[in-house]
């Protein structure tokens, strides 16, 4: 992995904001820390990040809100920390397009594992340039253009794409019409093993139907197997 990676960290407890920053270039990253969405959004506007780890609670700021302001002016990849671990709370983010959740206290080291994880995730939507291509696999009357995680109509209509909606749709289209369970799912576009309450796969599912069916409630591309899991229905 690139050694100058950008990491915008926004936590507003100088004692973790601070540690962790040093501790993230000394990986080798670039860090630019921020105490609250004002300065966050300053840098995200000025600089070119490529990761933001948020704390959900911000003082007076909501993390949350934070990531909305975030995802209408950059689709990078962001890591929340929270100092709860209820699952509400972690569905909230991942339907928020947050690429990963981790509740305080952390190791510094699982940090690091997890934004290394996230951007190699990342990386790998717009690799290999010379297949472009293949990139751009075509379903149902639309064009997945991976690199740019947007969607494409035949009509020319666009459609964006959070980076988790285009990964889980890239598994999609690279396994047409196969039943693929939740936990195969979430492994193969997020790099996570499920757990009995994430929700994570169907929340990613419901807002791909809303953009790419005609009627979301009777899906005719996206369809669910009870019992099973979804598939992509290419025929």
């Amino acid at each position: 992995m690139p050694a100058e990676k950008h990491i915008l960290l926004v936590d507003d407890e100088e004692d973790i904001r601070e540690p962790i920053g040093v501790y993230l270039e000394s990986e080798g990253f670039k860090v630019s820390l921020a105490c609250d969405a004002r300065s966050a959004l300053a840098v995200i506007e000025t600089a070119t990040c490529d990761l933001a780890v948020l704390d959900v609670m911000l003082g007076q700021d909501d993390g949350f809100a934070l990531c909305r302001d975030i995802r209408k002016i950059s689709d990078i990849p962001v890591i929340f920390l929270s100092g709860k671990s209820e699952d509400t709370e972690r569905i909230i983010g991942l339907e928020l397009g947050a690429d990963d959740y981790i509740a305080k206290p952390f190791n510094p080291r699982e940090l690091l594992a997890r934004i290394r994880s996230v951007l190699r995730r990342s990386e790998s939507l717009g690799e290999d340039p010379a297949t472009k291509a293949a990139t751009q696999p075509k379903f149902g009357g639309w064009t997945l253009d991976v690199a740019n995680q947007e969607l494409i109509s035949d009509s020319g209509d666009k459609q964006a794409l959070s980076t988790g909606e285009a990964r889980l749709l890239q598994v999609f289209v690279n396994n047409p019409n196969v039943v693929l369970t939740r936990d195969q799912l979430l492994e193969m576009s997020q790099g996570r093993t499920a757990n009995a309450f994430d929700r994570s796969i169907d929340n990613y599912v419901s807002r791909i139907r809303k953009k790419i069916e005609q009627d979301p409630s009777q899906p005719r591309l996206l369809k669910t197997y009870w019992g099973g899991g979804y598939a992509l229905s290419c025929s």
